[in-house]
């Protein structure tokens, strides 16, 4: 069984799958986040739905490059979990599949090229206050903890 996080399912509130893969970045004791800025200003981890054609890992590598402007290396799987919300960004309603993987920035090879994002720099303590979903939260903690 997949874990559940984030708001309630609505009866009758038609979903869209959106599957996604999101990267817990680690570096000399830091961890990399994205802020995004709009349309809701919140910290993150880095990642973000996966395209027609494209798998999770290559995902990852783009999603994390267009909102952090790092590159990656060394991804493991840490898990997955099921989100029920609305994206008001594309305007639907998501049944957002979420995996979750390690992974270590390498290079950086600008800014993020993706509007409405920046990279912050965070301890681990700090991290894990700033992010604002409860999933990624439950899968920071558990990466903490090993």
């Amino acid at each position: 069984m997949i874990a559940r996080f984030g708001e309630r399912v609505e009866s009758g509130q038609r979903y869209r799958l959106r599957p996604g893969a999101y990267a817990i970045l680690i570096r000399d004791g830091r961890v990399l986040l994205t802020h995004q800025s709009h349309p809701v200003p919140e910290f993150q981890l880095p990642g973000g739905g996966i395209d027609p054609g494209e798998g999770p890992i290559e995902a990852l590598h783009r999603e994390v490059f267009e909102e952090t402007g790092w590159a990656i290396t060394g991804l493991r799987r840490v898990g997955a979990y099921r989100r029920f919300t609305y994206m008001p960004e594309y305007e639907f309603w998501a049944e957002k599949l979420c995996s979750i993987w390690l992974a270590r920035p390498v290079l950086k090879r600008g800014l993020p090229p993706e509007p409405f994002h920046t990279a912050h720099w965070a301890d681990p303590e700090e991290a894990l206050g700033l992010l604002a979903n409860e999933g990624e939260r439950a899968f920071f903690r558990r990466v903490l903890r090993r």
